[in-house]
């Protein structure tokens, strides 16, 4: 069993702008609304940089930022583990576009190459922070969640430094959309770190079938149309405090669960 403590949380999505905003709701205080919430421009990033970020790596930076600033810690201190299903399929989209319609000359931008590749997101955040922590960047499709999580919680295990996980995923243009459908753009970030700093988080892995689903039944589509949004039951146990659910991985499942620190709250702020 792995065990780490959650010290900060990022989140953004339909009706979710930030887990300040977004508590409530997941812990079924409040009734979840899908209002869409394009992620903001990062404003960690310098304006020259900014300018050249889409809207995929605007919304992992936007949750790993509030994680980052949750945990109080540097973030220059934090080594990473960014997660996507997708990666940036709207500036591949873009290329691919362009590609099939050569005619000769060069169409393809130095910026949109390299704003094409899965660790893109990780290279903007190490500029926008100063960092020089290593950076895993990894797809594992619909489990993509499930492995980002593992990953970022056996490094805190093997080393006993914090790690920022930040996972993401947004919607595919025409016509890539059409073989992977994504409901909305979804994105998630947690500091973990050593065992007993803060609400506990347990994973075990086990086999057999997982993917439980999230506890208010308005967040099953967008849990079901979107690989990140796997993240929701473990960000609504956060919401209330504690909880356990099953996580699908692969050819088996992440059992994960949620302990409240002691004395028990209501929930991380």
């Amino acid at each position: 069993m792995l065990a780490c403590s959650v010290l900060g949380i990022g989140v953004w999505g339909p009706g979710l702008p930030g887990w300040a905003a977004s508590r409530a709701v997941l812990a079924g205080d409040v009734p979840y609304l899908p209002t869409p919430a394009p992620a903001p421009p990062p404003a960690l990033l310098p304006p020259t940089e900014r300018r050249r970020t889409g809207p995929v790596v605007r919304l992992a930076l936007q949750v790993a930022g509030e994680a980052a600033a949750a945990s109080g810690l540097p973030p220059a201190g934090l080594r990473t583990v960014f997660g996507s299903s997708n990666g940036d399929g709207v500036v591949v989209g873009g290329i691919l576009e362009a590609l099939a319609a050569y005619t000769g000359e060069r169409v393809v931008s130095p910026t949109a190459f390299h704003n094409s590749v899965h660790n893109a997101a990780a290279g903007y955040w190490s500029i926008a922070t100063g960092s020089r922590q290593p950076a895993t960047c990894l797809g594992c499709h619909d489990w993509t969640w499930a492995a980002a999580l593992l990953k970022a919680a056996a490094d805190v295990a093997a080393d006993g430094q914090p790690v920022l996980l930040a996972c993401y995923d947004h919607p595919l243009p025409v016509p890539l959309d059409a073989l992977r459908p994504t409901l909305d753009a979804f994105g998630a970030a947690l500091v973990l770190g050593p065992a007993g700093l803060g609400p506990g988080l347990r994973l075990r892995w086990a086999a057999g079938p997982g993917s439980t689903t999230p506890a208010n039944p308005a967040l099953h589509a967008l849990f079901h149309g979107n690989a990140s949004a796997r993240a929701l039951p473990l960000l609504e146990a956060l919401a209330r405090g504690g909880g356990r659910h099953a996580l699908a991985y692969l050819d088996g499942h992440l059992d994960v669960e949620v302990v409240a620190p002691s004395p028990p709250g209501r929930g991380l702020g």
